[in-house]
């Protein structure tokens, strides 16, 4: 995720870890009343539920030609029980359910808080395959005090879950611990165009309406779905190996946005040079009319507000590296996903690192001036979000403010630390064993601790403790003239 604000398998023992302060009693208890459940993730406490992994996802949505009006869907979810279940808990926040299905048979369900409690006829068993498909409204108006899940573009809606807002938008197990595939069918009136995650598998008009449908060759976190729907272009070329690359824009704005477009090739190669190959089955640019104020790395195709490219005050060399910030999140978060929110440094840190390492090799822009300003305000930084590693619970009603500075460029002083301190070589050969030791999977932070300890062969716990979870920052390795700077003084007003 880029908020800049224009100035800037088996995976189940995973949940399983996380969800273990939960109470069995709580899985099994039939008499028990709904109740919201969650795994424990320090940040969303209430987000994802135990009892199960998600294998897959078949989603359904039908369009009704305006942006305003709930969509009619269908969510069917294969699922792997880790616990004899005689209800199980999906994050569903924002449409009317219908109907509830399990393994073909009716289930009984309720709300609970931000929960749907569904109840089978007959108790799930430990280490057995489910299926449960929920036939439900999906509201693209945002309701008071919720962040995120379907966007309004000029022209129809988007998709922008991070961090916990999938289930606004669908059923599902939200938390990136719980990563699956994707399936998604979506029919809209003739003249609209429909993009989603992964690859086309067909597209089916029948009178009026057109059914898109595409599916993900990779498994991906909820929080990383994307469906654009518009009047858009969707323009074609070819990345490296010929790798597909798809981008979506307004129809009417291809000509002017193509030098951007364009781009997109030779960055895919830039990055493979740094940290190994694409990670997925294609990429693309999804430049939606709307204003978000952010970027989003949705898995295979990045959404960007599309005035980013038209608003001439911003530097060439400043959009090409949040283009890039973007990118690297496809193997930084995306394709490596993180095990707890806790964990998102490792996506944002990354992201602004090799934003910054582009803008210093393509634009000029050195990164010793960057860092050296980072570090200025690390301490501030630190103590209203917290250290990278531990940042401070969302406010309320804005679960989008864990990404705060601390998270951005923060982390990424903290891999420039980390540079300074094991050497180039090591850091680089780091950077490549870390996203394909993990393609696929999720990571901890201690995962990548025990690694660059491995790859430097030598314990850097310490050296990690002080600069990933310090109320300090430490002395940067090899610049022991860097100070904090302290913020400026607030001019009174007249």
């Amino acid at each position: 995720m880029s908020l800049t604000l224009r100035v800037r398998r088996p995976r189940r023992r995973h949940v399983a870890l996380l969800a273990s302060a939960v109470s069995v009693v709580a899985l099994l208890g039939a008499s028990a009343p709904p109740a919201p459940l969650g795994i424990g993730d320090r940040l969303f406490p209430h987000l994802g539920n135990p009892g199960y992994d998600v294998a897959s996802y078949d989603l359904s949505f039908t369009y009704p030609g305006r942006n305003d009006k709930p969509l009619q869907a269908v969510t069917t979810i294969d699922a792997w029980t880790t616990a004899d279940l005689n209800s199980l808990n999906l994050d569903f926040a924002h449409g009317k359910v219908e109907s509830v299905e399990v393994d073909g048979r009716s289930a009984a369900f309720a709300s609970a808080g931000e929960d749907l409690v569904v109840t089978p006829d007959r108790p799930l068993r430990q280490d057995s395959w489910t299926r449960i498909t929920v036939k439900h409204t999906s509201d693209p108006v945002a309701a008071k005090g919720q962040d995120g899940g379907w966007v309004r573009t000029t022209d129809g809606l988007a998709m922008a879950n991070q961090a916990d807002a999938a289930h606004l938008v669908f059923p599902c197990n939200d938390h990136p611990s719980d990563k699956a595939m994707f399936t998604f069918h979506v029919t809209a009136p003739n003249g609209y165009t429909v993009v989603a995650n992964g690859i086309p598998t067909g597209s089916a008009r029948v009178g009026r309406q057109t059914t898109w449908t595409y599916r993900t060759e990779h498994p991906m976190a909820t929080e990383l779905a994307q469906v654009s729907i518009g009047r858009s272009a969707v323009l074609h070329r070819k990345g490296p190996h010929g790798l597909p690359v798809r981008d979506v824009v307004p129809a009417a704005d291809t000509k002017a946005l193509e030098p951007w477009l364009a781009k997109t090739p030779d960055q895919i190669a830039w990055l493979e040079s740094k940290v190994g190959p694409y990670p997925f089955e294609t990429y693309g640019v999804l430049m939606a009319q709307a204003a978000t104020g952010f970027e989003l790395e949705t898995q295979t195709l990045s959404l960007f507000e599309k005035n980013l490219f038209t608003e001439p005050a911003y530097p060439k060399w400043y959009i090409e590296s949040i283009m890039v910030h973007e990118l690297s999140h496809q193997w930084f978060g995306d394709s490596v996903s993180p095990r707890v929110w806790s964990d998102v440094w490792l996506n944002e840190g990354h992201a602004t690192w090799y934003e910054a390492l582009y803008a210093e090799e393509k634009g000029k822009q050195p990164m010793i001036n960057r860092m050296k300003a980072a570090y200025g305000a690390s301490d501030r930084w630190r103590a209203a979000g917290g250290p990278p590693a531990r940042p401070k619970v969302p406010d309320p009603g804005q679960k989008i403010s864990i990404f705060r500075p601390s998270i951005y460029d923060g982390a990424a002083l903290a891999l420039y630390a980390l540079r300074q301190e094991i050497g180039r070589p090591a850091f680089e050969r780091l950077e490549r064993i870390w996203v394909q030791q993990h393609r696929d999977d999720t990571a901890t932070t201690a995962d990548f601790v025990r690694l660059a300890s491995a790859v430097a062969n030598r314990d850097l716990t310490g050296f990690f403790d002080a600069w990933l979870y310090g109320a300090k920052t430490p002395p940067m390795p090899g610049h022991p003239d860097w100070k904090q700077v302290a913020a400026p003084a607030k001019q009174s007003k007249k």
